[in-house]
Parts: C-alpha cells; structure tokens; sequence
C-alpha cells in the first residue's frame, strides 16, 4: 500500500488483520462499526473494502478537481473491491488474507495535492532565479555544508558570504541604507537576530516559506514545535544545544573534581583562573549570563569569583593554550567548538561534562539561528534553501560539522551525545538575556574592579 499511496498518504486508512494506521501516520485498532472511522477528522466520501494482493491497487491520478470521483472509480474497478456502506460492521479478517479499507477524504486529498503544486511551482521559480545568496558563519569546512548539497541537489547556486556575526549590522545597514537588498538567508547566532536582524526590520515571518509537509510537522521538533526567538517567528532558532563552560588540563586537574561552579571557589584555585571577557559578545558573555539567571548562583556568586583574581582574556587560543601549558589550571567560558579543534591537534584539554555539574550549564544555538530578509532578490531561491536546511539533509550536515545538536528529533545525536539539551536548562538566547547584557557588565566592571 505504501508505494502506492504514498503520494496520497493522507487518503489511504491502512488495515491488516485488525491492525491499521491513522491518516496521520498513528497507529490504531478498529473492530466496530465503521461510523467512528469515518467521523476522526476526515470527511469520507467514499469507503472501499479491499481483500486480495495489494500490489494489484492502481496508483491513480490526482487532479485539482474530482479527486474523490477519481479515486473512487479506480479502486472501484480492482478486482475485490467492493463499496461499504457507513454503520456497515467491519469483519476481522484471517491473519492470511490482506484486509485494507481506503477513506477517499476530499479535505486530505486537496491539502496534498495544494502542498505538492506549491513545491513544485516554488522550486521551478527558485531554479529559474538560478542562486540565492546566503550569509553564513565562517569555516571552509561550515561554508562546504552549507552550500555543495544544496547546489548538488536543486541546482541553484548558492553565493556565500561568510561573517562572524559582528560585521553584519554594518554592513546590512549600509547596503540597505543606498537602497540595495541582496541577502535572502542569514545562517548566524542569535545575538545577530536580537540586536540587528530584528529590531532593524529586515527579516520577513518564516513559517509562510516553510513547504515540506516534514519541515512543518511540529512532532519532528524537539518540544513539540519549532523554536522562534520572538513572536513574529522571524528568527529561527535551529541548533539549541548544550554548552562547554569549564575547561581542565586533565593532567593538572581531575574533571571529576569539578561538581559544582561552587567549587570554583576553594582558595587552591586562587590565580589559576582565565576566562574569556564576558563584556563583548560571545561565549564568555553568555557563561557569565547563565551565572546571573541561575538561581543558584546570581549576582553573588560572580562577585565571589572575582575575589579568586582570574586573569581575562579575549583571545580563544591564548586562553586555550594558557590551560594547555599549565599556566592556568580552569579556563571558563572559551568556544567548546574551539576547545574541541584544538584537542583533536592533540592539546591537553577536557571540556567539563555539563551533566556532571550541580547547575548543568546554558543551552545555547551557537550560529545557528535562521532568518528570512525581506525583499529577497531570489525569494523563490530562498525558500527551497530554507527548506532544505531544515529537513533531515539539511540539518544532519550543518549540526555534525558544527558540533551542534539539531532540533529536529530525527538527526542523530552521537557526535556530541552531551550537548542534548538538559530540561529546563537556561536559554541564554533569548531577549531576556539579551537585555541583561548591560547589568552583567556593569556587575562585572565592579566586582572585578575594571
């Protein structure tokens, strides 16, 4: 039955031997009347009682119009088919023989055939518009994801321009400033969406573009939903993860030590502190975030930290290498995608477990946020790479290369098993976090006497 409905999944009621499957994909057991079936959100038309080879069944046509008539005269004409009536009892039929009854829902039937006609004439449009043009984070080996499978499969150039994320508002800014609009997609961090993407105007609602029926499905989406970081679903947030905050030479320090960011304080630690400068934007910024939002710890506890005299940085390697060489003993708040480059160069280097930390640590999407500029030059493009990116394909590369672990529930997670989101953990890129900035900096400056 599969390969021959598939295309028209939502017609077809499957049932083997007292066993069958919903329209929506759910398993379910009948054995009564028939009146129940025809009555869970579909309405039937027509209902055909099938015994024999299914192999037999026709895949019939779809048209805009008379698609129940269609579909109904075709089942009709196999061989052992037969039209029931509604109320008519349904008989559980030996194990040996196939039992399949099809519902010929009109409203299902319109839904597929509208979303496979949209597809269709979007990804025709796309194809003619011949690229999209997509701002996204830097890294030969970021980029090549980001852009070869697509090209590949759709055949539309994608024209790439990689950016950290600070030289973004500018350079928008300017462009949009001289009446120029060339970026379609924006592949970035949150940080990005918060404080330019959005409050500059620039992004269009994403859930119009979104087409592919797997894409839209909140099931395949970790919490039940796709994740927007405002209420307009303009930016998208696609890879929330779990983060790295504390780093150990494992031959100075036992990672199992570290229990509690409480343990931090002990006085042996005193002097053998770096972390990385929460006051400009980054993963420093946002360890020092989720200490202030954690009930736990707060304000308090960063003033407790200070008196422990960490030396600050605000260069990723310099703080990386100072742990490596043993010049400092616990490193807080680097790039854990840095950190795990480095140790796979060979450096002696661990990345705390967040799940053996008393508070856990924040959860945090990295650089990937997706937003949708309005007045897209290839707006056809734009969408078949949006959806793309979120399907299975497109996810599984871009979350593997980058260490992230996508939302989507069906992308595997064994290249960072611990960076699965912990409940309840602390998002620290959401407004809220975003408009504490100013009080974590200030509260840094005092403590830490800057």
């Amino acid at each position: 039955m599969s390969e021959t409905f598939l295309e028209i999944r939502n017609l077809a009621l499957g049932r083997r031997g007292g066993r069958g499957y919903q329209p929506d994909g759910s398993r379910q057991t009948w054995g009564g009347p028939l009146d129940p079936l025809i009555s869970r959100g579909q309405k039937a038309q027509r209902i055909f009682f099938f015994e024999g080879d299914l192999r037999r069944l026709p895949a019939f046509p779809l048209a805009p119009s008379g698609i129940e008539r269609t579909g109904a005269q075709q089942v009709a004409q196999v061989p052992g088919a037969r039209q029931v009536r509604s109320g008519e009892t349904m008989k559980i039929m030996p194990r040996s023989r196939s039992v399949v009854f099809f519902v010929v829902a009109l409203s299902a039937a319109s839904a597929q055939l509208c979303f496979g006609q949209e597809w269709e004439k979007i990804l025709a449009a796309g194809k003619k518009e011949s690229k999209v043009a997509v701002i996204g984070p830097v890294g030969a080996d970021r980029r090549d994801v980001l852009v070869e499978p697509f090209q590949k499969k759709y055949g539309i150039t994608v024209e790439y321009f990689a950016d950290r994320g600070s030289g973004i508002g500018p350079r928008l800014s300017t462009e949009r400033g001289a009446g120029q609009y060339l970026w379609d997609v924006a592949v970035t961090g949150t940080t990005t969406g918060l404080l330019v993407l959005l409050p500059g105007g620039m992004l269009d609602p994403m859930e119009p573009a979104l087409v592919l029926s797997d894409v839209k499905d909140p099931k395949q989406w970790r919490g039940g939903a796709l994740e927007f970081v405002d209420p307009g679903k303009r930016f998208l947030v696609m890879t929330p993860s779990q983060r790295g905050t504390l780093f150990v030479n494992p031959k100075v320090v036992k990672p199992q030590e570290i229990k509690s960011y409480k343990d931090l304080l002990n006085p042996k630690w005193r002097k053998k502190i770096v972390m990385d400068d929460p006051t400009k934007a980054g993963p420093g910024q946002a360890t020092f975030t989720f200490f202030y939002l954690h009930p736990e710890l707060g304000p308090n506890f960063i003033r407790a930290l200070a008196k422990q005299q960490p030396t600050v940085l605000r260069d990723y390697t310099q703080e990386i290498d100072g742990i490596a060489r043993e010049k400092y003993s616990i490193l807080i708040g680097v790039s854990d995608i840095v950190a795990e480059e480095r140790m796979k160069d060979g450096l002696p280097v661990a990345i705390l477990d967040p799940r053996q930390i008393k508070e856990g640590s924040d959860v945090s999407p990295g650089s990937g946020g997706l937003g949708f500029f309005n007045r897209a030059p290839h707006l056809n493009a734009a969408k078949v790479y949006i959806n793309w990116l979120l399907s299975k394909e497109g996810q599984e590369g871009f979350a593997k290369v980058n260490g992230y672990i996508s939302a989507r529930l069906d992308v595997p997670t064994d290249h960072s098993p611990w960076r699965v989101p912990i409940p309840g953990s602390i998002k620290t890129y959401t407004q809220q976090a975003i408009d504490i900035k100013d009080d974590i900096t200030a509260l840094f400056k005092e403590a830490f006497a800057r």
